[in-house]
């Protein structure tokens, strides 16, 4: 999708920064920047990780914001994407980590892409998201969307993790495991790759469920289509199981629980750059033969 923008429509931009002095340091050149031209800036920064799941709700994006920049690496931009929530705010990448596959630019490039999005016209694309419920007793613990991915994994001394898995409500297996990734394509060059999965283009419609290290060599990564209703549920006894979402925030869960994901109502629109091909990208970070690396 392309969109058009006059040179003064924009005037709200937030900006999601690392927790990092070189990151914060270009972050205030940046808000510098935009204020001499007139633009409003709300600036956060990057909402830490809690494996330990609160009832505190996170803080929410202005509604009005025109876009993100996100200057950080991917753990920063999923923590935007959360911030942003279920609002239709086009996200950008600010390389400042060490991999990066979620970051649309480098930071050396930052003055010159913001002058081109705030004064011509781009193009975003649309990333799937996973909704994922936590149910006990009927009722919701615990509801996210994800980007990346959720995974369930047993602590350092606890048993395999035997996972039963249902697909729209027909029995596939129970995984015994260390535990299991179920991701978007866009997760799939995460956890979900580091665990064997396979690199799914994001514009293919389909969930990747990888197995960590599977008891039973045959249990495979699966992928499956995205309108599918994936449940899982741990075996009788199971303890020392976390959840968690995007790497973000985290919930121990047991047998009590049913885990149900799906294709979420909400994707995130990324903000994408002429020339900047998705296979180069891949290319780059994992350093295949024909990369410029």
């Amino acid at each position: 999708m392309t969109r058009t923008r006059g040179a003064n429509s924009v005037i709200k931009i937030g900006i999601i920064v690392k927790a990092d002095a070189r990151a914060g340091s270009r972050a205030d050149e940046f808000e510098d920047w935009l204020k001499a031209r007139k633009i409003a800036v709300i600036r956060e920064e990057s909402i830490l990780p809690n494996r330990k799941h609160t009832d505190q709700r996170h803080a929410v994006a202005p509604p009005d914001l025109s876009c993100v920049f996100v200057l950080g690496g991917d753990g920063t931009f999923l923590s935007a994407v959360r911030w942003i929530g279920d609002q239709d705010i086009p996200i950008l990448g600010v390389k400042f980590g060490k991999v990066g596959f979620l970051a649309g630019i480098v930071e050396d490039n930052l003055f010159d892409v913001a002058e081109t999005i705030l004064n011509g016209t781009y193009s975003t694309e649309l990333r799937m998201r996973l909704l994922v419920t936590v149910m006990r007793k009927g009722r919701i613990r615990f509801s996210e969307t994800v980007l990346n991915d959720i995974v369930i994994n047993k602590g350092t001394l606890a048993r395999l993790a035997q996972i039963k898995t249902y697909i729209d409500d027909h029995y596939l297996t129970t995984y015994r495991a260390d535990g299991l990734i179920v991701s978007t394509p866009t997760g799939s060059t995460a956890y979900s790759l580091a665990a064997g999965g396979p690199v799914i283009h994001p514009a293919v419609p389909g969930i990747i469920m990888t197995p960590i290290c599977p008891f039973t060599l045959t249990n495979r990564p699966l992928v499956v289509p995205e309108h599918v209703h994936i449940k899982l549920r741990l075996s009788k006894g199971a303890s020392d199981i976390m959840l968690t979402f995007d790497g973000q925030a985290g919930l121990t869960i047991d047998e009590k629980d049913e885990i149900t994901i799906c294709k979420g109502s909400h994707p995130t629109r990324i903000i994408t750059l002429p020339g900047r091909q998705y296979f180069d990208i891949l290319k780059e970070k994992l350093r295949w033969s024909g990369s410029r690396v």
